[in-house]
């Protein structure tokens, strides 16, 4: 049998278990709940795949789940969170619901669905006898992605390392579905400025504005954006003094950059810690740093996507196209460890971190087949 036909033959039944997870709410931080979705998810990768599952103990967040399948000298590896951007009480306010071939509910999309695309792709494997000898498959959940992953990026990278090939249960890009090949790098900068106070109307002079010091310096970092190399930067927050009538003594900015490769990102961060003030009088601290490095596109992710294509339009009849973004997931990490890539792995749908965020059903067993593909023949 094919993989893509008995995975619709268990449609409903994956069905059922995306019901169940969509309105069990996991937000990042809430910890009780975060554990509470481990546990589920660890019990349906261990009842449906016949593997291992384990939680790796995490006291500020839900714990972080590790699952294998195989005993394999090969490693490929998964990554996907179990962790949403919405509150405890969303699933109760929206509820999972099916309207004209759309799935919709809190976290969906991103990435419920696609955790158990991956989960039910293996179990498709295992039952037709098709899960390869020589792979191990370790799927790896984290509680904190929503948040830049600060408690999971060791494992994360731990785990790449050893694998040979890694696929992320990210949501494909909108609206065609494409696979991400490449990320940008994101880097987050803090910067604080002190100037000398002074009455505004009565000694002027005698003051010396942090904010004519940071108007300055925002005129400078938006100038480093290069379309053409892919480097934007961007100073989203600003906020400084205490009153029009008063000559403002400090003022603060936070900026966030995007870069296509490491060699920019380590530029980029040597410049910003280099920054002087330019206004006698005033002085500067800047804090932070590249966050995540950027997913570059290597020639072992093209291999990996080429054939990844080909068995899209071999087997499961459409066309797969590969694309990027600036916006970043674990898999910078992983790719950033050396290991070959593939984003978007995911359920295909729309609207990510939004009340309308919702997959197509008719997608859901095309997706998973691919995957479980992939994994038979990287």
């Amino acid at each position: 049998m094919f993989i893509h036909t008995y995975l619709l033959q268990h449609q409903p039944q994956l069905l059922k278990d995306l019901e169940q997870c969509v309105n069990m709410d996991s937000p990042s931080r809430h910890r009780e709940l975060g554990n509470r979705m481990a546990d589920w998810f660890m019990e349906r990768f261990v009842q449906l795949t016949g593997g291992q599952a384990e939680r790796i103990a995490n006291e500020q967040y839900g714990d972080q789940v590790r699952c294998v399948l195989g005993t394999g000298h090969r490693r490929v590896l998964m990554i996907g969170h179990y962790d949403t951007v919405w509150p405890e009480g969303e699933s109760a306010r929206r509820p999972f619901a099916v309207r004209d071939g759309r799935a919709y509910g809190p976290g969906v999309y991103d990435m419920k669905a696609g955790v158990l695309q991956a989960i039910w792709g293996l179990r498709a494997l295992r039952e037709l006898g098709r899960f390869p000898e020589d792979k191990q498959v370790v799927l790896l959940l984290n509680s904190d992605e929503e948040i830049g992953s600060p408690s999971s990026r060791w494992l994360v990278e731990r785990e790449a390392r050893e694998a040979k090939a890694c696929f992320v249960l990210e949501p494909p890009t909108e609206p065609n579905g494409a696979l991400k090949t490449w990320r940008k790098g994101s880097a987050h900068f803090r910067i604080c400025v002190h100037g000398v106070s002074s009455h505004a109307g009565v000694d002027h002079k005698k003051g010396v504005s942090a904010i004519e010091e940071m108007s300055r310096l925002i005129q400078y970092l938006h100038t480093l954006t290069d379309y053409q190399a892919g480097t934007t930067v961007n100073v989203g927050l600003v906020k400084g003094g205490i009153g029009s009538n008063v000559v403002a003594d400090y003022a603060e900015a936070e900026v966030d950059v995007r870069v296509m490769t490491l060699g920019e990102a380590h530029r980029i961060e040597q410049l910003f810690h280099s920054l002087q003030p330019s206004l006698p009088g005033t002085s500067m601290t800047v804090t932070g740093g590249i966050r995540r490095p950027p997913m570059e596109r290597t020639e072992k992710i093209g291999t990996l996507f080429t054939l990844a294509q080909g068995i899209a339009r071999e087997e499961l009849g459409f066309d797969l196209e590969e694309s990027g973004t600036g916006g970043v997931s674990d898999g910078n990490f992983a790719a950033a460890c050396g290991v070959p890539t593939l984003d978007g792995m995911g359920a295909k749908g729309g609207f990510a971190h939004s009340p309308q965020e919702f997959i197509e059903l008719d997608q859901l067993a095309v997706r998973g087949a691919l995957l479980a593909r992939l994994i038979e023949e990287c």
